[in-house]
């Protein structure tokens, strides 16, 4: 059956094939979850839900920084499947940006996608999942939270991903009680599309130099994580964030 046989999940800006949320949804489908894949182009989420092993997997377009399409797509999922055990916010977007170079324009994009939307989906699925006393959300944040940039995405960008943090904190305090937990996985440098190809060898190189692993991490890294956080092998963690960074953050 695998690790979420008989689960049901939801996964935020997983269309991209060598995504953190394509991975994700993957290892889902792997260990026995019907996933449904939302993503800003319907065509785009379809596709990537019939590349999933199994059967049942749904694709939906959702804006998550429109709060009425993210209400939508969770009814049109728990229509589909009956009921959500899992929510990824995975959804996110990225700026290489120096401090001052930030437009009100790129502070709102960056903020809009990967804490707004992360705030509006869990909003959508918090009622259902508290009267069935039963769901683990799981938030993507990222070292560059934690160490303040350094690695890839702008000032915006680590604040986002730091304010990400604080909500899926202060998420799992509010909802403890209630039987559902919240918990943010902190990736390190990930070779996935939102980096290929933006590095010069001698970025990857100093980057590299900063991981006692000596490699960067798989989308499979972050994938594996995220599906000890969705199933019941973490049954008592919550409010927690899991680092995935080959031990770059080690103090």
């Amino acid at each position: 059956m695998g690790l979420l046989g008989g689960k049901t999940a939801i996964i935020t800006g997983a269309a991209s094939p060598r995504g953190l949320g394509k991975a994700t949804a993957m290892l889902f489908a792997e260990h026995g979850a019907r996933v449904a894949i939302l993503d800003l182009g319907a065509a785009a989420a379809e596709a990537a839900a019939a590349d999933l092993p199994g059967q049942g997997h749904i694709g939906l377009a959702c804006d998550v920084t429109d709060r009425v399409a993210c209400k939508v797509a969770s009814q049109a999922v728990l229509e589909a499947f009956g009921q959500v055990d899992i929510l990824v916010n995975n959804a996110g977007i990225t700026q290489p940006l120096k401090f001052m170079e930030i437009e009100p324009a790129n502070y709102d994009a960056v903020l809009d996608v990967n804490l707004r939307g992360t705030l509006y989906m869990s909003q959508a699925l918090l009622p259902h999942m508290r009267g069935r006393k039963s769901g683990s959300i799981v938030n993507m944040s990222s070292v560059s939270a934690q160490r303040g940039g350094g690695i890839f995405g702008g000032p915006h960008y680590s604040a986002a991903k730091a304010g990400i943090l604080g909500l899926t904190k202060a998420m799992a305090r509010e909802y403890a009680p209630d039987g559902v937990r919240s918990n943010a996985i902190c990736p390190g440098f990930i070779a996935t599309d939102i980096t290929a190809g933006k590095l010069t060898d001698e970025m990857r190189a100093q980057v590299l130099a900063g991981i006692p692993m000596g490699r960067a991490g798989e989308a499979s890294d972050v994938a594996g994580c995220a599906l000890f956080l969705a199933s019941d092998l973490s049954a008592y963690c919550t409010g927690t964030e899991v680092d995935v960074n080959g031990g770059s953050l080690i103090h």
